[in-house]
């Protein structure tokens, strides 16, 4: 009888192969072509099986989606999180996040800051934060030394050295994945040229915030011969860039420079959106390649939110879900290079989002007071990240307490219930 139990009992192991299920959600995999109706299955930290009707009882811990939205866990490609700095005002500094704090609970695994620091101090960016936290965090070199310390750094051309990027993006190559030309004034292109030497040298796409629009250097000009296929124009709806003639067509010089390969990201941040743009290009088809938040103290509690809430304004603005989720996981990560995140392919890291649509009347802003209306909003019910469950807004996956053991919570060889003494008559 013994030996009987003994096998049953390592049947049963063997049967749960999966850690982790998540049943019956409406899976949207870009990179996988995938759309439908089915459940994701993780084995330690790697995606196991991606089909309809796995067993439950092939899984340790199963939780239902149904009625879900099952995505590859988000990657925000324009972040600022060097808040180690204690440098007021800076995004180098007070302005910058935390990761951990905002990644998580808006679906994201993966965050790019784009350019907090500068070649002179990445690696203290590195130390105190790209190696402390649990979120991916990928990082920009600043073509500026300082990075954004201050603005008036950013304008110092002697502090524009690319052989010093190459030197730390070869260093640093498993999170170095850019270069970042950032609110450069001067009328002439010499941020953006020696970003791009920079980034010719390494290897790696270079993204540039215009920062000042001059009628010495168009934006046209920028997307059009300056930067390379591959590289990135972000704050891409900024109010600024020149995006309707007079008859509210779409510039032609924006498809031809996607057409040679620039991308555009949107960086919505604090300054950086405004739906006078933004409305008309998306009616016309011209989607961001990037959705992102250029996250910072400063538009965290503005209009931008965060990722789900910059999402969620895409819909509303009509773009359809699959194509908001695509720019917002494996586009990313293609233009960083790093096609490890992003999707849910089977032996790939088990980064996964769960999201409910909420459907009424929902308003979504501009940095500039433009306001619109949707039908729907994301909220991020779940994240996982390398098989962990990072996120749980529903408590999933959880148990009702009162079908759990007496003693459930007791941290055993730590704590003792110690009853008090019975009352006296």
């Amino acid at each position: 009888m013994k030996s009987l139990l003994l096998l049953l009992a390592a049947g049963c192991a063997l049967a749960q192969q999966y850690d982790l299920l998540l049943q019956g959600g409406r899976v949207i995999d870009p990179r996988n072509n995938l759309d439908g109706i089915m459940d994701v299955a993780i084995t330690g930290r790697t995606i196991a099986a991606v089909a309809a009707g796995i067993p439950a009882a092939q899984a340790k811990t199963v939780i239902d989606v149904r009625g879900l939205t099952v995505t590859p866990g988000l990657v925000d490609m324009h972040v600022h999180l060097f808040h180690t700095t204690g440098a007021k005002d800076a995004w180098a500094g007070d302005n910058s996040v935390d990761p951990d704090s905002f990644s998580f609970r808006t679906g994201v695994t993966t965050m790019v800051d784009a350019g907090s620091a500068g070649w002179r101090n990445f690696e203290t960016f590195r130390h105190s934060v790209i190696d402390r936290v649990q979120t991916r965090v990928f990082a920009m070199i600043n073509i500026a030394g300082l990075g954004m310390m201050t603005n008036a750094v950013e304008q110092v051309k002697s502090e524009f050295q690319p052989d010093q990027i190459v030197k730390l993006a070869q260093k640093h190559k498993d999170v170095v994945v850019g270069v970042k030309s950032a609110h450069y004034e001067a009328p002439d292109w010499t941020s953006v040229e020696k970003a791009v030497e920079a980034g010719t040298g390494a290897n790696i796409p270079v993204m540039v915030d215009f920062g000042f629009f001059r009628p010495e250097r168009p934006y046209y000009q920028l997307v059009g011969e300056k930067l390379r296929p591959g590289d990135i124009s972000t704050h891409m709806y900024r109010a600024a860039a020149p995006y309707m003639d007079e008859n509210g067509k779409l510039y032609d010089y924006l498809k031809q420079a996607r057409a040679r390969g620039v991308k555009f990201d949107v960086g919505h941040g604090s300054g950086s959106l405004v739906l006078r743009n933004a409305v008309p290009a998306v009616a016309q088809g011209f989607y961001p390649d990037t959705i992102s938040t250029d996250l910072h103290t400063l538009s965290m509690n503005g209009p931008m939110i965060d990722m789900q809430t910059t999402m969620s304004k895409f819909l509303a603005m009509g773009m359809p879900l699959t194509a908001v989720i695509k720019a917002s996981t494996w586009t990313p990560a293609q233009i960083i290079h790093h096609p490890e995140v992003g999707h849910i392919t089977i032996g790939a890291n088990a980064d996964v989002a769960v999201f409910s649509t909420m459907n009424g009347e929902f308003g979504y802003g501009d940095v500039a007071g433009g306001r619109i209306t949707g039908k729907q909003r994301l909220q991020c019910e779940l994240t996982v990240m390398g098989g962990v469950i990072m996120w749980d807004f529903n408590q999933r996956a959880g148990s009702d307490f009162r079908k759990l053991p007496p003693a459930y919570g007791i941290r055993e060889g730590i704590d003792v219930i110690v009853k008090p003494p019975a009352r006296g008559r």
